[in-house]
């Protein structure tokens, strides 16, 4: 930024600043993107919260939620599923982080006191709380970044009936850099440490892409939030790909929470226009999810149920029905959060009793339900082994599927256990994989079942004892 620009910007700031002295902003946007009147706003909130369900209470502290803001009538349901997981809690502020749609500037705004009004009444700054995040984070307040914003504004009614008592910090982000960014996660960390609050990222994910297109994108970015892969999706943010118009303040609350500890990322609902009668060929994804802390957590068990195992089969038998009869990949629109958190898994074919294909991916690299459409498609047809199927043999074909652990390096080969392990035997660019249900088929023992993960590496049979790198993990199997 030249001498000149920050010149301007700090007389802007501090124009702002004396402006702004217990204000209230009015409801901009009453009428257009929610109800106007407040007992219709109550009623379609409090129903939006009602359906949502009550989420089981998560094994640590929800520091923030992700949350879309486009029209109630599109992105109501899955907003709601957010505020409902933090309903009544003893939250003293919500720090509410917006994209700015209208107005180009660096940094960030802070409103920094006051009020911000909606039909429901107005909601308090937390002036204090605000003063201390614009010192920590060198940002100040921008009027005309709020005066047409919409990002934050639909949040705040959410807040009044989810967290009636909580108080506001109203931020609108401009420029997504990654220097912004960084500044904003770090001032938070700094002024919030030791409160009550809970940080709401305000974003939608993609932007008018097909509905197939959309849910392979969003699919893609969901996964890279869960595994808080926060460079990569600054890089694309940066880049302007269509991952998310609210990547800066995602990427903030993501690095908020790491800087207070451990943290894991929680599906809660993904949805698109469509879904609300929106236009296929032209949607809008969004996500709700909450970022809880990992601190004194015990880690938890994945466990699939008898119906969500059902569903995964039948998932990767359509898909390789659809390929296979019309070459066409089918659109996963599962809002199960369980299935789309990224795990490996491998799909196995057999036909009348015989393998007919067995592909997967060992790392958790797509939400499950993507990975068992890809894995299942690619052991129909990219297995070496054997000839693609032909539509003849679909009725012939049966499923079995293997949910994966994320493999671990063990260096006492003593430990790999007949039946509860699957092995990645690894070296120098050679690679072999099998799953634990393989030795139980063969009545092979510890011994033979490390001889042979090495021969499908292409490696010695004694490899495993000189040198050879070799991974455990464990599985959830399960067949037709």
């Amino acid at each position: 930024m030249t001498k000149a620009r920050y010149l301007a910007m700090a007389m802007l700031v501090s124009a702002g600043l004396a402006a702004a002295a217990e204000s209230v902003k009015p409801a901009a946007f009453a009428g257009q993107f929610y109800e106007k009147d407040p007992a219709r706003l109550a009623a379609q909130v409090d129903g939006f919260l009602a359906n949502a369900g009550t989420a089981a209470a998560p094994s640590g502290r929800v520091l923030a939620i992700v949350a879309p803001h486009a029209g109630y009538i599109y992105s109501g349901q899955t907003a709601a599923c957010g505020y409902a997981l933090v309903r009544g809690k003893a939250i003293d502020t919500v720090v509410i982080i917006g994209p700015s749609h209208q107005l180009g500037f660096e940094g960030c705004s802070i409103y920094p006191e006051g009020g911000f009004e909606t039909p429901l009444g107005v909601a308090r700054i937390d002036a204090a709380l605000a003063r201390e995040i614009a010192r920590s984070s060198g940002f100040g307040f921008i009027p005309e970044a709020f005066a047409k914003e919409h990002s934050v504004e639909v949040q705040v009614p959410f807040v009044q009936r989810a967290l009636p008592s909580a108080a506001i910090v109203p931020i609108v982000m401009g420029f997504q850099k990654k220097a912004t960014v960084q500044a904003l996660a770090a001032g938070l960390a700094k002024a919030c440490a030791g409160k009550n609050v809970l940080v709401v990222a305000s974003t939608d994910l993609s932007h008018f892409l097909t509905k197939a297109q959309a849910a392979a994108m969003d699919g893609n970015t969901i996964s890279l939030i869960q595994s808080a892969k926060t460079e990569t999706l600054l890089r694309k943010i940066e880049a302007g790909d269509n991952i998310m118009c609210g990547g800066g303040p995602v990427v903030a609350a993501l690095l908020y929470a790491e800087k207070a500890g451990p943290a894991r990322v929680e599906v809660l609902r993904r949805s698109d226009s469509s879904d609300s009668g929106g236009p296929a060929d032209q949607v809008v994804g969004y996500l709700a999810a909450a970022v809880v802390s990992a601190k004194d957590a015990p880690p938890e068990e994945f466990t699939l149920t008898a119906e969500e195992r059902g569903q995964l089969l039948r998932l990767a038998r359509s898909a390789v029905t659809e390929f296979v009869a019309r070459q066409a990949v089918i659109v996963d629109t599962t809002q199960n959060p369980k299935l789309l958190s990224p795990k490996g898994v491998f799909v196995t074919l057999k036909k009348r009793g015989e393998l007919r294909g067995c592909i997967g991916f060992i790392e958790p690299i797509a939400p499950l339900s993507q990975a068992v459409i890809r894995a299942a498609i690619y052991a129909a047809t990219e297995d070496p082994r054997f000839p693609p199927v032909e539509p003849g043999e679909l009725k012939d074909l049966a499923f079995e599927l293997s949910v994966l652990t994320p493999p671990k390096e063990i260096t006492n080969c003593a430990l790999v256990a007949v039946g509860r392990h699957g092995i990645v035997i690894s070296r120098g660019g050679r690679k072999g994989v099998l799953l634990p249900q393989v030795p139980v088929e063969n009545g092979w023992d510890r011994e033979t079942f490390l001889q042979e993960g090495c021969l499908k590496a292409g490696l010695p049979p004694d490899a495993w004892q000189k040198g050879a790198k070799v991974c455990v993990f464990e599985a959830i199997v399960f067949h037709e």
